[in-house]
């Protein structure tokens, strides 16, 4: 007797709501039950979706970022006698450009590089020699520290680019058989030139490619990095591709405070270089990213119809719920009870049944997002088959991010969906003459 005083200073609708709600050995209460469990399982599968949506796109930006920066700064030139497209030039006085750079209080670091393709051929002892077509990029070791994490990816030798010395990428040194210490030959635009100028003339001489020692091995984490670049020092490169002006490069790497201002700082840095130089962010240099972004943001569209399905299990419960209660309808109509009080009835009935399934399916979602790779794991000695291949993902775990914001969204706009949902036959039911509803049998 002592819950009643409590249970009565709760409003009227919430209390009727709650009452309908008591389970029962009804048809109505299963229905209940599978509703709570609908909503439940719609919101777990969107925030596991989600975390690991987000954990993709954590582990794969770091690694980006590990080895390229988050803006690229160019000098470009319009040429009209190729219908006015703008291409890459090279950026001669690059010391004043990286100055006007640095002034801007969201800049962290600034590199200069030279980055072309050239064709590599290795030098084994024994055996037939390899051919591979990389990107070289060469680098200052001091400024490059400020940009990105080589120093630290480095898994085999060390460091050094000085002299002929050359890091290759991981990837890249597997399938060439190179090894620290190994020598490669590599021949650049500026060999091919010489070559050309020279094919046909009296006392042609043969251009020697230029020899290299690899002194590094480096592990960026993604394939893309590893089995297609090899890094020199900026000097070297800038030889290599016919940069004699040592004051002459092809473009710089920016590093942000927060990455995720990067288009605004790049809007700032091309107001203050002028229009002879192009800035592109982290964004639009990787179509990896751009892809896990657009995917994120679609799953998330597209995960919420199951909540949209479960709000539809709370309409026909609602709907199930007014026949079956139209007599007490009438009467409580007929003894004063307004419109209003009776769609709240039924709305406080749909929020409690939603509010349920949402703290259901987050706890369910935030569990087996904590659990993720113990199920990987049981699922992989129960099937023996690989649900998480790392040689395709890269990835050694199945990662994952918990983002507040993306629960608010997910938590926020499962309520709303299934309120609307509930909307309309709440609205029925206010709308009911409690005459005819009297007479209902």
């Amino acid at each position: 007797m002592s819950s009643l005083p409590r249970m009565s200073k709760l409003p009227f609708e919430l209390l009727l709501a709650l009452r309908y709600l008591r389970p029962k050995r009804s048809f109505v209460s299963i229905i209940t039950l599978i509703s709570i469990m609908g909503v439940m399982l719609g919101v777990a599968v969107l925030i596991i979706v989600i975390s690991v949506m987000s954990g993709f796109d954590a582990e794969l930006r770091e690694k980006v970022f590990g080895f390229t920066a988050h803006l690229r700064v160019v000098k470009t030139e319009s040429n009209q006698s190729n219908h006015g497209f703008v291409r890459d030039r090279t950026m001669p006085d690059y010391a004043s450009v990286m100055s006007v750079i640095a002034s801007n209080k969201n800049v962290v670091g600034v590199s200069p590089n030279v980055i072309g393709q050239v064709m590599l051929e290795t030098q084994p002892t024994n055996g037939q020699a390899l051919l591979r077509a990389p990107l070289v990029r060469g680098i200052d070791l001091a400024a490059e520290a400020t940009v990105s994490s080589l120093a630290s990816n480095i898994v085999s030798g060390e460091l050094d680019l000085s002299g002929r010395g050359l890091l290759v990428g991981a990837k890249m040194a597997y399938a060439m058989e190179l090894l620290v210490g190994d020598r490669v030959s590599i021949l650049s635009e500026r060999h091919l030139r010489k070559m050309r100028a020279t094919a046909g003339k009296a006392g042609e001489t043969q251009i020697p490619p230029d020899e290299f020692v690899v002194r590094g091995v480096f592990d960026a984490g993604l394939d893309e990095f590893n089995s297609q670049y090899v890094v020199m020092s900026l000097e070297r490169a800038q030889m290599m591709f016919g940069l004699e002006d040592s004051d002459e490069i092809h473009g710089l790497t920016v590093a942000l405070r927060d990455p995720y201002q990067a288009g605004r700082v790049a809007h700032e840095l091309e107001d203050a270089l002028g229009r002879d130089f192009a800035v592109t962010t982290w964004l639009q240099d990787s179509p990896m990213m751009q892809a896990v972004v657009v995917e994120k943001n679609m799953m998330l569209y597209i995960l919420f119809f199951i909540v949209l399905v479960a709000a539809f299990g709370i309409t026909c419960t609602l709907i199930t719920f007014i026949m079956m209660k139209t007599r007490e309808i009438g009467l409580m109509k007929a003894i004063g009870a307004t419109n209003s009080q009776i769609m709240r009835v039924f709305l406080a009935q749909s929020l409690i049944v939603s509010v349920l399934g949402i703290l259901a399916g987050f706890g369910l979602g935030l569990l087996a997002v904590s659990y993720r790779n113990e199920f990987l794991g049981f699922m992989r000695s129960a099937t023996g088959a690989q649900l998480f291949p790392a040689e395709i993902y890269q990835f050694t775990q199945l990662p994952a991010l918990i983002i507040p914001s993306d629960l608010l969204i997910i938590g926020g706009g499962s309520l709303v969906i299934c309120l609307l949902a509930a909307a309309f036959p709440a609205r029925h039911a206010s709308k009911l003459n409690p005459v005819e509803a009297l007479r209902h049998e």
